[in-house]
């Protein structure tokens, strides 16, 4: 099997971007830019650090990040599984990639830069949702945003949901992987309560 070696391999093969494509990105937040991430309530957050790259599911019922400056966005940690892989490579590397997107909108907005973690009491109290308030906050330093083409979301259909799809949940994947009484059906309802009481906190 041939592989690819070069950077020069890879642009014969591709050939030049449009002249679009080259100028879309800023290395700030434009007006328009900042409207388009504010309506935002999920993104993909990736990062790296000395064991490997991870891309953690970001959302919120508000903003899933808040708009600082045009250099900066804050975003609230929710309570997930914690497992804390995207903070810890945070913490250890500090680069960040954002993949914004929106049910039914067909473009995606990219945003790589640089992140730090802050506890700061104000900051996560700013924070507060139903009397919970996040751990920490994630302060992201903007370096470069640009929106992505909507050919791989027209592709995939993402959006049109008269489809049902039956895949395997995590109960179901659970019993796979631990091969013992973790998982299972009653997991799935147990999770199904538990989510919503531990959205928050």
């Amino acid at each position: 099997m041939k592989y690819l070696k070069t950077i020069k391999e890879l642009e014969t093969l591709y050939g030049p971007s449009s002249e679009g494509a080259k100028r879309k990105g800023a290395d700030h937040l434009t007006p328009l830019y900042a409207r388009w991430i504010s309506e935002a309530k999920f993104c993909v957050m990736a990062t790296v650090g000395p064991s490997g790259t991870d891309a953690s599911p970001r959302g919120d019922d508000r903003p899933v990040v808040r708009i600082h400056d045009s250099k900066t966005l804050m975003m609230p940690d929710w309570r997930g599984n914690n497992r804390i892989d995207s903070l810890r490579n945070i913490v250890e590397d500090g680069r960040i990639s954002l993949m914004f997107m929106m049910g039914g909108v067909k473009d995606v907005v990219r945003v790589n830069g640089c992140a730090r973690i802050t506890t700061d009491e104000t900051l996560c109290n700013s924070f507060a949702h139903g009397g919970h308030h996040p751990k920490c906050v994630i302060e992201i330093s903007v370096q470069e945003v640009y929106i992505h083409c909507p050919k791989s979301v027209i592709r995939s259909k993402l959006w049109q949901n008269d489809t049902l799809v039956d895949v395997p949940t995590i109960g179901d994947i659970l019993k796979e992987v631990t091969k013992d009484d973790i998982g299972g059906k009653k997991f799935d309802v147990d999770l199904a309560q538990r989510a919503q009481k531990t959205l928050w906190s």
